[in-house]
Formats: C-alpha cells, sequence, structure tokens
C-alpha cells in the first residue's frame, strides 16, 4: 500500500529545465553595481539593452549597454544621470524598446530616450521628469498593454498613474495604504494591481475604479517583507516568511481569499524572494536577494499546484537580477528564460533551457507571446477599456524595431480653461501687437523661406554629385 500512495512522476515537459551561467567572455564586467539597500532587483532588461543600476557620487545612475557589448566595460562609458539622488528601481518599456523609466531617492520619477548608437556623452536629460511624490519613490512599473502608461510608488505610501505622453498624473491612489509599500503587479491586461505592504495587508487595487476590491491580512505570518505578483487565471502568489522566519510561498484565489490553494515553506534564509513569472510556461521562478541560488516552479490545476521544479546553484550571491521578455529569447536553444544575475562588479547572464533533441521550432514551448505593439492607448484605458497584450509569434525569432522616439506633448492649461468673460474678437484682443512688428514677423519668415530653398538646392547639388561620384567608381 505504501508503494500505491506513491504518485507516478508527474508529466511536464518543463521538468528537466536547465540552467546555465554564459561563458566568461559573455559577462559584462567591471560594473560597480549599486549598493543601495533596497528591495529591487537593480536591472532590467530587454531585447536591445542591459540597464543596471549603479554606484555614482552626488547623484544618481545607472548605465545602459547595448546586450552584444559583453566583456569589461570602459570605465568612461556614458551613464544615464540625471537623478540627484540615487536611482532605487528602473524599468523598460514593454511597447518601445529604445524608453525607460526610473525612480530615485530624489522623489521624481524620470523617463529617458535611449539611442541604439551608444553615445558619447552621459545623458543626462530626460524626455519627461514626474513630479507628484513627496517621498523617495521606490517603485515604478510599466501598464502591461496600454500606451505611455506608468505607475510609481514612493514612500509617502502613495500610487500614482501618469500619462507618460503628456507628462501628466492620471490617477493617484493615495488612501489605501497605510505604511510602506513592498511591491505592484499588474494582471496580464492591466486591469487590477497587487499591492504588499508593510501593514501586513496584500491588496488587489481596481486602479481606475479607485477601489481596494479584495484584501488578505497576513497571507504569510512573519515580519518581513512579503512579495506578491498575478499568476494565470488571476491567482496570486506570493512570497514571505512564517513566525518561524522560514521562507514560504503562497497561491490565493482572489475570490476566495481566506484559504490559501497551496502554500509551502522552503528554508530559513532571509533574503526576501524576488518573483519572476512567465505566463507562457506558467513557471516561477524566486531570486533571493543575498541568495547564490534560483528555485523554479511550475503553477498547474492540480494539486498541490505549485510545483517544484529544480534549483539553479551558484557559489556567488546575487545583488540584483533581470528578467528578460520571452521575444528576447533564442529559440533555436530551447531557452525559456535569461536572468542576469548581478554580482559587486559584474552582470552575468544565465540560461534557463529546455532540453530537446530537434533543431525545429518548439512550438509547445513557444506560445504567441506579447509583442511591442500596445494594446490600447491612455485616454482608452483611463476611460475604462481593457485589452489583452497584442500577441506575436517567435517562429521566426524576433527581430528589434529600430529606434523609436517617444514624443511628449505636454497639454496647455490654457487649452482647458475657458476664457474669462463674453468672448473677444481678435481685432481688439490683440491691439498692442502693432503693425510694424507684425511686417517684421512677415519679413522674417520671407527671409528665412529663401534661405530653406537655398540649402534645399545645396543639398540636392551635393547628393547629385555624390551619386555621380559613386557611379563612377563603381
Amino acid at each position: 500500500p505504501a508503494a500505491m500512495s506513491r504518485r507516478v512522476v508527474r508529466q511536464s515537459k518543463f521538468r528537466h529545465v536547465f540552467g546555465q551561467p554564459v561563458k566568461a567572455d559573455q559577462m559584462y564586467e567591471d560594473i560597480r553595481v549599486s549598493k543601495v539597500t533596497c528591495d529591487s532587483s537593480f536591472c532590467a532588461v530587454n531585447p536591445k539593452f542591459v540597464a543596471i543600476i549603479v554606484e555614482s557620487g552626488g547623484g544618481g545612475a545607472f548605465i545602459v549597454l547595448p546586450l552584444a557589448k559583453t566583456g569589461r566595460v570602459d570605465k568612461n562609458h556614458p551613464l544615464v544621470t540625471g537623478h540627484t539622488a540615487p536611482v532605487l528601481d528602473i524599468d523598460w518599456c514593454p511597447h518601445n524598446d529604445n524608453v525607460i523609466a526610473s525612480a530615485s531617492e530624489d522623489t521624481t520619477v524620470m523617463v529617458w530616450q535611449i539611442p541604439d548608437y551608444v553615445p558619447v556623452r552621459n545623458i543626462t536629460d530626460p524626455v519627461v521628469t514626474l513630479e507628484g511624490h513627496s517621498k523617495r519613490v521606490s517603485i515604478i512599473s510599466w501598464h502591461p498593454t496600454a500606451r505611455n502608461v506608468l505607475l510609481s510608488a514612493g514612500c509617502d505610501n502613495l500610487v500614482i498613474l501618469w500619462n507618460v505622453g503628456t507628462g501628466e498624473m492620471l490617477l493617484a491612489l493615495d488612501d489605501m495604504h497605510t505604511d510602506l509599500i513592498y511591491n505592484v503587479g499588474w494582471n496580464r491586461n492591466g486591469s487590477l494591481l497587487v499591492t504588499t505592504c508593510k501593514d501586513k495587508k496584500v491588496r488587489v487595487i481596481d486602479p481606475r475604479k479607485q477601489q481596494i476590491i479584495a484584501e488578505k491580512t497576513k497571507p504569510h505570518d512573519g515580519t518581513r517583507p512579503i512579495r506578491a505578483i498575478f499568476v494565470a487565471d488571476g491567482k496570486i502568489f506570493t512570497t514571505g516568511f512564517s513566525r518561524m522566519s522560514e521562507r514560504q510561498l503562497g497561491l490565493w484565489d482572489l475570490n476566495n481569499f481566506e484559504e490559501p490553494i497551496a502554500l509551502q515553506e522552503m528554508d530559513t534564509s532571509n533574503g526576501v524572494l524576488l518573483p519572476f513569472y512567465d505566463a507562457d510556461s506558467s513557471i516561477v521562478y524566486l531570486c533571493g536577494k543575498g541568495d547564490s541560488s534560483i528555485r523554479y516552479f511550475e503553477i498547474t490545476d492540480e494539486a498541490p499546484y505549485v510545483h517544484y521544479l529544480n534549483t539553479y546553484s551558484s557559489k556567488e550571491p546575487q545583488r540584483g537580477m533581470g528578467f528578460m521578455p520571452k521575444r528576447g529569447l533564442d529559440v533555436s536553444k530551447c531557452e525559456i528564460a535569461r536572468f542576469f544575475k548581478l554580482h559587486e562588479r559584474k552582470c552575468e547572464p544565465i540560461v534557463m533551457t529546455v532540453p530537446r533533441k530537434s533543431d525545429l521550432f518548439q512550438d509547445d514551448l513557444y506560445p504567441d507571446t506579447p509583442g511591442p505593439e500596445p494594446a490600447l492607448e491612455a485616454d482608452e484605458w483611463l476611460s475604462g477599456k481593457d485589452a489583452e497584450p497584442i500577441l506575436i509569434s517567435l517562429r521566426d525569432g524576433y527581430v528589434p524595431i529600430k529606434n523609436r522616439e517617444l514624443k511628449v506633448v505636454k497639454k496647455n492649461i490654457l487649452d482647458s480653461k475657458p476664457p474669462p468673460g463674453p468672448r473677444r474678437s481678435h481685432s481688439t484682443c490683440d491691439s498692442d501687437f502693432s503693425q510694424p512688428a507684425l511686417e517684421e514677423v512677415l519679413e522674417e519668415i520671407r527671409a528665412l523661406k529663401e534661405m530653406v530653398q537655398a540649402q534645399e538646392k545645396r543639398i540636392s547639388d551635393l547628393e547629385n554629385k555624390l551619386c555621380q561620384f559613386t557611379n563612377g567608381t563603381d
């Protein structure tokens, strides 16, 4: 009978996923990783770039390296430096691989345009600076499906949603958290948020209704920080500590928040576990700050619901971790995840692979996955619309899109206010704008027009010469 109760080994294509560090020359060396104590991941990656928060004197900075620039990083490599105090969190825009947001101890959020080429000097001018927090801002996260919608959370217990395209605040969720916010996560279509807080509560929030729609007090009994993320079907996955300070993971159903679907004890280390979730494979990877391992689990609909798969172990502890979006992976090598592990002085990519004998595209490993096109505009989302991510196939791999500019159009405050009193006609309104002044402006416009035409002619002459020159040399 004892043998009967032992279950047949569970069938799963992810049972043999294994992790491997890249070769030594594929790492990014000589980076002074930030020493700020904060539970953010310190690293953000996308199919073009790896960005890492670094030590910097007198302000806050992060470094952005093209993915292919492995090896030693030149000590004069330009930084992104605009904050006046340390940078605490960074996040790449999911809909534009050249745009990254940073949150800082200086109370601001900045959004940056990163060129495809490596600039010569530090990048010091953000495309837009978002000011609204009164204390340091430690969390930042882009909306998964709406263009230009960015969330920030600060030590003022405030969550703010911004429209980056206009530089304005869309929503401020100010009466919801009574203490420090530990983390914030979106669900797949960006209709809900999950937050964890020092007041020991996990809250599920509808940001547009500004309502808490579910909350759970003490999903883990311990006092150390809890993290929570949405996984498939609106379930919530948490990491925390037991009363005996063992690390735990939990799986919860929104509709019945009282009892966990699963609650597992792991070990007694004290590093906060950062969960990274891959919706395509339903795998959660747990990276403890200060751990030297990555544990991973598959979440399914059968008991025990959270199935331990394996542990990637190494000798050195991680200071932080970046997680590559699916479209940045090498499908020809059956790579299903790639982490960017931060050490004190370097960044080491770690590749998670499913062993397969065939070289063909493995479509069971790569269902269509969120691509770079947003499904909604910011104002559509704000008005109550929801949309699932727009998916792309990875069958032929993903080729990043060339440099796309983020245009910020500041709304003119004057546009939205009706003019006071009866409307006056233009002639009376601008009477102080004299005739001579007008003549002068028109004259200037005429001169500019002539100059432009002359330049146009010069350019086309040069182009013709160039054509003759190049045709002559063929």
